[in-house]
């Protein structure tokens, strides 16, 4: 198709949004000024703070760690329980949101992580959050603390284990590319400068984004307290690494690929945040679809509840914590036990941006059933601890 073709194509369908949308009405004026306000809120608190310095760190580790030290430990071929064990670990120490972990995840994807313990690394970042599951012990109590901590460890890993299993053939034709196991000449950094600088980074990241206890940990609000001086100090150790082992060329490298990463995932990110914004409204507000409908449908303990909760919870955005009194109000509302620990399942792991940039990079099958394993995983859980509790 030419491009004046497209062009036209494009004039077509802005002209019948134009004509067609009932823009006069209140709930259709309304979801468009939500839509522009949850991108607003989502530019302010998140990406200055979290999804550039993760697209930095990204940029990183796709320019100097070394392709081998990323494939001797998450690498198809390495040990099951080391490839899963690292992932798990690692994501869950970061306890970023959604969006937060995507350009992470895209950085050690493409620089030969298999495919099981990069989805392991996809799924823990959002869904173990240490101060999460305090937070959920406070609120909820203790069953339902404790539930979404094993809960969340568990799926990491399966969800990794079945993706990796489901796609054997192309993860064995990815690995089978030339030199993918093999050194293909590119330029070693010393590990420990490139792990001082990764290191640093994503203590930037997890301490220029912590959040207050709210009382449920005192030794957590003394970190908040000193989020920023903390911040700063691993800044000047970022700084210090930089000019002392990566000034001139190799920093040029670095933001080349950083602005090719976030070149490739804000348009995505914007595009479903506005979509999420649109329909569902900012938390406590409402878009085109009524916040009555939600709280009907996950209300009780039923499986339909439960599933809803688990759709309705992957396709909503929630920043980091957020989940907490949103369930906490839908329960007030009469949510059972079982879909509210599947919405805190299923809602920090996913969401609507992310399935845009997930599908761009792992290709629409594979994000479908990465999907499909957050939502039925997380039913599970819900009915199965619905039945105890």
């Amino acid at each position: 198709m030419g491009k004046a073709n497209k062009t036209l194509i494009t004039i077509a369908v802005v002209f019948l949004i134009a004509f067609f949308v009932p823009f006069s009405l209140p709930r259709v004026s309304n979801g468009i000024q939500e839509a522009f306000l949850m991108l607003n809120d989502y530019a302010r608190e998140h990406v200055l703070l979290c999804i550039i310095p993760a697209l930095f760190i990204a940029g990183a580790i796709v320019v100097f760690l070394n392709q081998q030290a990323i494939i001797k430990y998450l690498g198809p071929k390495a040990k099951k329980w080391v490839a899963y064990s690292v992932a798990s670990v690692s994501g869950a120490i970061l306890a970023v949101c959604s969006c937060t972990i995507l350009p992470l995840f895209k950085g050690i994807y493409k620089r030969g992580a298999g495919l099981g313990p990069a989805v392991a690394f996809l799924y823990s970042g959002p869904a173990i959050n240490v101060l999460a599951i305090i937070l959920s012990y406070k609120v909820f109590g203790w069953q339902l603390g404790v539930a979404r901590l094993g809960f969340s460890l568990l799926f990491a890993i399966l969800i990794g284990f079945v993706m990796e299993k489901l796609f054997v053939k192309e993860e064995a034709e990815r690995i089978g590319e030339v030199n993918y196991f093999e050194d293909s000449g590119e330029t070693s950094f010393p590990l420990k400068s490139v792990t001082l600088l990764i290191f640093s980074l994503m203590a930037l990241l997890v301490f220029l984004n912590w959040a207050p206890s709210n009382g449920a940990n005192r030794g957590w609000d003394f970190i908040y307290r000193y989020k920023y001086w903390l911040s700063g100090f691993f800044a000047l150790i970022s700084l210090y690494a930089v000019v002392k082992w990566f000034r001139g060329e190799p920093f040029g490298d670095w933001l080349g690929a950083t602005r090719d990463l976030a070149l490739q995932i804000f348009p995505l990110l914007f595009v479903g945040v506005l979509v999420a914004g649109l329909l569902l409204g900012r938390p406590g507000f409402e878009g085109l679809i009524p916040s009555q409908w939600v709280t009907t449908l996950v209300g009780g303990d039923s499986l339909f509840s439960t599933f809803f909760a688990s759709i309705a919870g992957a396709f909503m955005y929630f920043a980091t914590l957020t989940e907490i009194p949103i369930v906490e109000g839908l329960m007030g509302a009469g949510m059972g036990s079982g879909p509210a620990l599947a919405l805190l399942l299923a809602g920090p792991s996913l969401s609507l941006p992310s399935m845009l940039v997930i599908g761009k990079e792992l290709g629409w099958k594979k994000t479908v059933i990465y999907v499909a394993l957050v939502v039925g995983f997380s039913t599970l859980a819900g009915v199965l601890f619905s039945l105890v509790s």
